[in-house]
């Protein structure tokens, strides 16, 4: 078990004028299961590899349980990291694979042989201990992969896209595995992925990245909640969360046709009237007008209506309008009951849920709150 703490940790790589880790300060408690989220590119897999001493730390320092590790080597880190493309030896069985670095670090057979029975039946994996890799499943591969870390007993797991290669039926049950599975052993845990699904119902907190810069973490709750920005805003959340642009009026935020009512003291924070901001609704925020709504309301054409069984969702573009243009063609997505979906191309009216609107500044991106 162990602390990691990342303070002002920088990575720029040769021949690149952008930091690929921009000043990353991030304190991680002990036994805490953490995953870094964002596209691709953000700098995630280069933090985890900093931390694992793969990658080189040019700036800033990294340390476990207090003691700075950046110019420890990676065997000396007690560090174990399960990777993308599980890295098993072919010609090995899954009982050499797990204990492999065990008796590389020359320990005694029997207490091998106790720590793979161990964390075999921790995985259920017991009845495969004798086969090669190339008999196993995607799945199993992948628990053999966690196997292998488990038995090393390290301070700090390092997970990089571990389920990536997991067809989606098989991914959603492995992630609950895993989580349970950090759970019950306690320890602290890394974990890079672009899923933010799976981020979300993975990680005791999660940092979102973008562009080399870490944007926020905190709580799944918090992040979808209370997003301090428009990229997390938009980040967070399956489907993502509609952002359109706004302006401030007298009586609320004007939006395509109509204006929604705003909180006097918002409106000021904003800017006042005529000032552009950006609105985000949740698709649950949005749903479809009764026929007599005499709340303000947005005309828009129904593009594709997603039926996936418990919830329905209905993807829209904002009709066009001859003096207003913020918002014309924007598309909306808005979260209906199953089955009341209407035809495609029919035009309907959307209402939004009182209380729902983020707003967020046009320019710099931060929440006005």
């Amino acid at each position: 078990m162990a602390t990691v703490t990342f303070e002002n940790t920088t990575r720029i790589y040769p021949k690149s004028k952008r930091r690929a880790v921009d000043r990353l300060n991030l304190e991680i408690a002990d036994g805490e299961f953490l995953v870094l989220v964002g596209p691709s590119g953000c700098g995630k897999t280069t933090s985890l590899r900093m931390l694992a001493g793969l990658e080189e730390v040019d700036e800033g320092t990294i340390r476990i349980d207090g003691k700075d590790v950046v110019n420890l080597p990676p065997r000396s880190r007690d560090i174990a990291m399960v990777f993308q493309n599980y890295a098993l030896y072919p010609h090995m069985s899954v009982a050499e694979n797990m204990g492999f670095a065990l008796k590389i670090a020359r320990v005694g057979k029997p207490e091998i042989r106790a720590r793979v029975q161990e964390a075999a039946k921790i995985l259920d994996l017991e009845d495969y201990l004798d086969r090669r890799p190339g008999q196993l499943s995607g799945g199993q591969r992948q628990r053999v992969a966690m196997g292998r870390a488990i038995v090393r007993q390290p301070r700090v797991f390092l997970m990089d896209e571990p389920l990536s290669n997991l067809d989606a039926k098989l991914r959603v049950a492995t992630r609950s595995q895993i989580a349970a599975l950090q759970r019950r052993l306690g320890v602290t845990t890394v974990y890079v992925t672009h899923d933010q699904v799976e981020a979300m119902t993975m990680g005791d907190r999660v940092a979102v990245m973008r562009d080399g810069v870490l944007q926020q973490c905190d709580t799944p709750r918090t992040l979808f909640d209370s997003p301090v920005n428009a990229f997390v805003a938009g980040f967070i959340g399956s489907p993502a969360m509609n952002l359109l642009e706004g302006r401030i009026a007298e009586a609320g935020v004007d939006i395509g046709e109509a204006v929604f009512p705003l909180a006097r003291e918002l409106a000021t924070r904003a800017g006042g009237p005529g000032t552009v901001v950006t609105v985000g609704l949740r698709p649950e925020s949005v749903s479809i007008a009764a026929p007599l709504e005499t709340a303000p309301t947005l005309r828009a054409v129904v593009n594709v209506v997603e039926e996936l069984g418990a919830e329905a969702y209905l993807y829209t573009q904002l009709a066009k309008h001859a003096d207003r243009s913020l918002t014309a063609g924007s598309d909306l997505i808005a979260r209906i009951e199953p089955g009341s979906g209407p035809p495609i191309g029919n035009e309907v009216r959307l209402r939004i849920k009182d209380g729902t609107m983020l707003l967020f500044d046009a320019e710099s991106g931060l929440r006005i709150t």
